[in-house]
C-alpha cells in the first residue's frame, strides 16, 4: 500500500488499504473468539457490528471493540467506493483519499501493536515500531533493497540529506549511510559530505555518528516534499 502511494498510484493504494482492513478485521474477530466468514461471505459491517457487541466487561480493550473497528469502517468506505464519486469538473479526490488511507491504516496497525505489546515485547521496541508505522509516507520516493532514491527535479544535496533522514524517521541513519545516499542521488562525495555537515543543526547525533532529525528538520523536510509534490 505504501509503495503504491509513494509511486503516486492512488487508486491501487486505496484498493490495498481495503485488503488491509479486511485482514485487520478478521484478526480482531478471531481474537475475540469468533469465526469470520470466508471468501465472498466477508462483510465488513457484520464484523464491525459483531465487535461492537462484545460485552464491555474488561476482557477486551475498547480499542478492539470500538476504536479500531471505527477506523476500519472509515477506510473500507473509501476503498469500496473508489472511483465512484468523480463528476466532470470536480477535483479528483483519489490523492486525498490515498493519503488518509495510508495514515489511518498505519494508525490501525500501530494501535493493534500498542494493545498487544503489553508483556509480549520490549516496550522501547514496540514504541519505535509504532512511531515508524505512524510516520508520514511520501510519494516520489523509491526504496530498492534499502537504497533510497528521490525522483524530484532540481534537488540539491542538502535536500536529499534532509529527505533521506525524514524518510527514515524516527529511526536513525549513520552518517556514512546518509553520505552514500546523497551520492547515489547524483552528487559527488565532496558535495555529499558537505551536505551532511550543513544539516548538522537539524539533527541529533547520538555520539556514534547515528543521526536522527530534530523537529525543525522534520518540518523543513515536510515543506520540501510539499514543494516537490506540487
Amino acid at each position: 500500500m505504501v509503495e503504491e502511494f509513494q509511486d503516486g498510484e492512488w487508486e491501487n493504494c486505496i484498493a490495498k488499504s481495503g485488503k488491509f482492513v479486511e485482514a485487520a478485521l478478521k484478526a480482531l474477530f478471531v481474537h475475540v473468539g469468533k469465526t469470520p466468514p470466508g471468501g465472498r461471505g466477508f462483510k465488513a459491517d457484520f464484523i464491525i457490528n459483531g465487535l461492537g457487541q462484545v460485552p464491555d466487561d474488561g476482557t477486551f480493550h475498547d480499542s478492539i471493540r470500538l476504536t479500531i473497528p471505527g477506523a476500519c469502517r472509515f477506510v473500507y468506505g473509501m476503498a469500496s467506493n473508489r472511483g465512484g464519486r468523480h463528476d466532470a469538473g470536480d477535483i479528483d479526490p483519489n490523492e486525498m483519499d490515498a493519503n488518509a488511507a495510508v495514515m489511518t491504516c498505519s494508525w490501525i496497525l500501530a494501535e493493534m501493536i500498542r494493545v498487544a505489546q503489553k508483556g509480549a515485547v520490549d516496550l522501547d521496541d514496540a514504541r519505535t515500531l509504532v512511531e515508524s508505522l505512524a510516520e508520514k509516507k511520501y510519494p516520489l520516493v523509491e526504496n530498492v533493497d534499502g537504497r533510497i532514491y528521490f525522483h524530484v527535479p532540481d534537488k540539491s544535496a542538502v535536500d536529499v540529506a534532509l529527505l533521506a533522514l525524514a524518510y527514515r524517521y524516527p529511526r536513525r541513519m549513520s552518517k556514512q549511510e546518509l553520505t552514500e545516499t546523497v551520492k547515489r542521488n547524483g552528487f559527488e562525495e565532496r558535495n555529499a559530505r558537505m551536505a551532511v555537515q550543513r544539516i548538522s543543526k537539524f539533527v541529533d547525533d547520538d555520539g556514534a555518528a547515528q543521526l536522527r532529525l530534530l523537529a525543525p528538520g522534520v518540518r523543513k523536510a515536510e515543506a520540501l516534499m510539499k514543494q516537490y509534490s506540487a
